[in-house]
Formats: structure tokens, sequence, C-alpha cells
């Protein structure tokens, strides 16, 4: 492209981090000069000496062209001049990257030795072929059993973690990275204070995954701009690694609410009219192209998303979870410190379950969650001073153990380690007629407790009188 070899010279507004310019119109039948999301060069004089900066094309309006300055426009002047590379942003990609952290403009800030002559390649590309993808079919196990028993997540998948400001939403998504049976992670940080930047990367180091996991970082005092480049760098690193490699890759967002934020911040400085609540009307459109790059190759490896969906003030119908919803196989609602097992849900869990896991998960999975409604219920009576029943009384006993033993987010434990935890529960709290379940599975699952304490195989069993599950 000839626009690599030449500058222009012709700004003609700088507002904020934005910079606009006029360009030359192509003549018919040759390439245009500029393309949307290319980079270029912006330089200019600052103190006597060459002052040179990295722009991104964010708008083309006939001969008019908006770039976003990555390292903003303070000192510029109109005088400057404008060489655009001729490409969009690229980001290194090698097995070197495993355990380095770069921020939003792809850049190591981890301290360690450049890797300038490892391979490039370009973020922000299409999504895969249909044709090329397979059916969802293999667990990723967690050790969350909020997620392992009852909502799975499964490779390919792509699901959000809704949530609130205050809510320990960023230690559960790295508790899931840490546990998480991926071959790579990838973590993508956007709007971050230096405090949860930190604790991210600690955690990974001190749980010995940062030598299988990439980090990209946009800290709250860098430039929005490169907030807007963080998911699709993770997620083209994610991409080489599962199509080249094999690799079935994990990608950690936090948080999208802060992109789409970012989306509108720049969609107002560039004058465009809003929609729902100032956002863009391209909002679904944007979320939709990050989102739907998990896949599941049929050559390779998978790519599964797990983001962070902060709601304003509580509120599903905000414009940024209600997009995410109509794009995503459902989510994990974590609010009050646990995850809410009516809130959350997983859309791929049926590919899965009793597929690739023990043949009564299905049938505990949906008794569990009757039995805690009907706690739940039960509580409200007891709060309103209703005359309880002896099966209210079972049911609010299943309720503090399911607490207790399950929603704690601190709880971590093997799939089949929580099936078991979980009849033992239900024996504590229940008869086996009482379960409603199969009766086959309960001949083979259910704990058969005599009058000494004991299991048909005279075997001590953890039940205790106290309810008290070990």
């Amino acid at each position: 492209m000839g626009s690599q070899q030449t500058s222009y010279q012709s700004i003609e507004e700088i507002v904020g981090d934005l910079l606009k310019l006029r360009i030359p119109v192509p003549a018919v039948g040759e390439p245009p000069l500029v393309r949307l999301n290319d980079l270029a060069l912006v330089s200019g004089q600052k103190d006597d000496q060459q002052d040179s900066r990295l722009a991104q094309v964010i708008d083309i309006k006939g001969n008019r062209v908006t770039m976003q300055v990555l390292d903003g426009t303070k000192g510029l002047a109109t005088d400057a001049s404008v060489t655009f590379l001729g490409h969009p942003m690229q980001v290194t990609f090698s097995d070197n990257i495993l355990g380095r952290t770069f921020n939003g403009k792809g850049k190591v800030i981890d301290n360690g030795p450049e890797l300038s002559y490892d391979t490039r390649v370009l973020i922000g590309g299409p999504t895969v072929n249909p044709m090329r993808r397979v059916l969802a079919s293999q667990m990723i196990r967690t050790k969350v059993p909020m997620i392992d028993v009852f909502n799975c997540l499964v490779e390919s998948q792509k699901i959000p973690i809704f949530s609130v400001s205050g809510e320990p939403y960023n230690r559960f998504l790295s508790r899931i990275g840490i546990q998480a049976d991926a071959d790579i992670i990838v973590f993508g940080g956007m709007g971050l204070v230096f405090d949860d930047f930190y604790f991210f990367r600690q955690s990974f180091e001190d749980a010995g995954v940062l030598a299988r996991t990439v980090m990209f970082v946009n800290q709250a005092s860098d430039s929005i701009v490169e907030r807007l480049l963080v998911p699709d760098m993770a997620l083209a690193v994610a991409e080489r690694f599962a199509v080249e490699e094999g690799k079935r890759v994990l990608v950690l967002l936090t948080d999208m609410t802060a992109y789409a934020d970012a989306l509108k911040e720049v969609g107002i400085a560039n004058e465009r009219v809003p929609s729902n609540r100032g956002y863009m009307g391209d909002l679904y459109s944007q979320l939709a192209r990050r989102y739907e790059k998990a896949c599941d190759y049929a050559k390779g490896g998978s790519v599964t998303i797990l983001s962070v969906t902060t709601m304003p003030g509580n509120d599903v119908s905000h414009p940024v979870p209600d997009n995410t919803g109509y794009i995503t196989e459902g989510q994990f609602y974590l609010h009050s410190g646990v995850l809410d097992p009516f809130g959350s849900l997983s859309r791929l869990k049926q590919f899965v379950i009793g597929k690739q896991t023990r043949e009564d998960h299905s049938q505990v999975m949906n008794t569990m969650i009757r039995f805690y409604s009907g706690a739940v219920e039960a509580e409200q009576k007891q709060a309103m001073a209703f005359e309880l029943s002896d099966y209210d009384q079972q049911l609010l006993k299943f309720g503090a153990l399911f607490r207790e033993h399950f929603m704690e987010l601190e709880v971590s434990m093997e799939l089949e380690d929580a099936l078991d935890l979980a009849w033992k529960i239900m024996a504590d709290c229940f008869s086996a007629d009482q379960l409603l379940m199969k009766q086959e599975l309960v001949n083979k699952y259910f704990p058969r407790i005599n009058t000494t304490g004991t299991d048909a195989d005279n075997k001590t069993t953890p039940h205790k009188e106290a309810g008290a599950i070990v």
C-alpha cells in the first residue's frame, strides 16, 4: 500500500485522545489509502526531540479519518505528520509468551526480555467457519461443585459471570483459572485497578499455573482504546494455541462492562449517535464478534470463554448483560458471595451430563435443586412465624448443609466426590422414598444407615446426628 511510505500533515482537529485529518481521495480503481482499524505513527516534536506515538483508525467518512492515539495527544500539535502502517494491531505469538504479561498495546510489562523476534499475528480477525467447528461434547472440570454438579462448563462454551460491584468475582475467576483442567489460560483484564492486576498475577504464580498462562492487562490508568484491544489480543493468541498446537484454551475476561463503557466513550467522542442508555447501536455486534471466537475445532483444540459482566444496580436489563444474554450460552449468577443455583444456567450441560459424567449426575442435580427450592420456601415460612411441619424441618436442615458444603465459594472438590457428598447430605436429611429418584440409582448410591450408625458393609459412615457432613 502506498500509505506505508506516505506521510500526511493534514491534521484538522485534536479532541481529547482523538485526532482527525483529511487524506487524498484515491483514484477510481485504486485501493484505499487507509482501512478501519489500521495503525499509524503520529510524529511530532516534543522538547526538541522526535516524538512518535501509535494510533488506530476508528472511523472513516469520505476522506476524513478519525484516529485514537494510544498514548494520548498531550503535547501533539496539528503540524504533526501521520504515517499509516497498512495493517491493524498485531500481537506476539510463540511458546515464549507463556508466563508473560502484556499491556493493551501488546508490549511486555513484566520486566522480562523483549520478544521482538517472535511471530506477530493480526488481531480481530473473523470468526471460525462453522464447517470447521464440532459440537461441544467435552467438559472442563473446575472443582467448583456449583459449576461441575449443577451447571457444567463445556469446552467451546461462552459464558459470563453476572455480578455486581463489590462481589468477589475476580477472586472467583482466578480460582476457576487455577483449578480448571485446561492446557492454556489466557487472561484479559480491562480497566483493572493495580490491586486487582497484582492479585491475578500473584494468584496464578502462587498456584504454579503462571507457566501456562498469558496475561493481557489494561489498567484503569491506561488509555481506554487499549481496553478495546485487550479482548482481541487475548482471543487471537487463544486461537493460535488451539489451531496450531491443539491446546484446550480457557480465556478469562474481566470486566466486559468496562469494555462496553470504553466503546461508549469512544463512540460519543467520535460524535456517533448513542442508542440505549448512551451505548452505541452496534453494542450487540461488538460483543458477539468477541464471544463467537469460542470454538471446538474439528482439527485442533478448543477455545472456551469465561467472562465477568458487572450489572450496574444489579439490573439484568442493563444493555450490557441484556445483550450478553442473547449471545452467550447461559450465565453464572454471583451475588451475596455465592453462586445462585436459580439464576445460573449452562445451556450446554446436557451434552456432558450422564455422557462424560456418572450415571446419577442428572438425578442428583435435579433432586438437590428441588430440595433447595423447598428449603428457601421453608425459610420464608419460618421468617413469617408460620407453623413448620416435620418435612419443613428436614428442608431447613438440608438448606443449611447445602449452603455450607456446596454454595460457599471456598469449597473445592472433584465431581465424583461432590456427587457422593450430595448422596450423604440427602441421606442425612431425608428417607429414600422422599427422594423421588430412579429406584436403581437409589439402590446403588443411597447410603444405608442402620441403628448402629454403620453402613451395609459395617463401615462407619460420616453420618452424624448434628448434621455435620465430613
